[in-house]
């Protein structure tokens, strides 16, 4: 199964500068090597830090109404994304135990599994359900 692991952002991930703090740097090493933990165990399928939210937009959908866009920085939100990993997994308790293994001083982790194509079976009719695994199939051949 695959896992959408969501790293809260802080407020260390809120500002640049990283390279003249020391440690900042210990924290991004210590990151490093718990990556290529992750890649060597074949769990890491993809992950990446966000920018932060002062370079981001945000688009508010209302009900008959025109899209408005909203600029960062979003400091009314309380939880914020910073990152995130996307991993291969047996089950959810071994996303559990790689996560308690990161090198996260103060930070609340979000687990979430990512719906496969199979699970749309039970909540969509069979064309739609044909018509989703058509988009994932294209997707896989352009990552190609």
């Amino acid at each position: 199964m695959r896992v959408m692991v969501l790293v809260t952002a802080s407020a260390q991930s809120e500002t640049v500068g990283w390279a003249d703090d020391p440690a900042a740097q210990a924290e991004f090493e210590a990151m490093r090597k718990f990556n290529e933990a992750l890649i060597d165990a074949g769990v890491m399928l993809a992950g990446e830090g966000l920018a932060p939210t002062s370079e981001g937009k945000r688009v508010q959908f209302n009900a008959g109404k025109s899209p408005s866009v909203i600029d960062g920085p979003f400091t009314e939100a309380k939880e914020l994304v910073g990152g995130y990993w996307i991993w291969q997994v047996s089950s959810m308790d071994e996303a559990v135990e790689w996560i308690k293994q990161a090198p996260f001083r103060d930070n609340t982790i979000e687990l979430r599994r990512v719906h496969e194509g199979a699970d749309l079976a039970d909540v969509l009719p069979p064309e739609a359900v044909e018509a989703e695994a058509k988009l994932r199939q294209r997707i896989a051949e352009q990552q190609h």
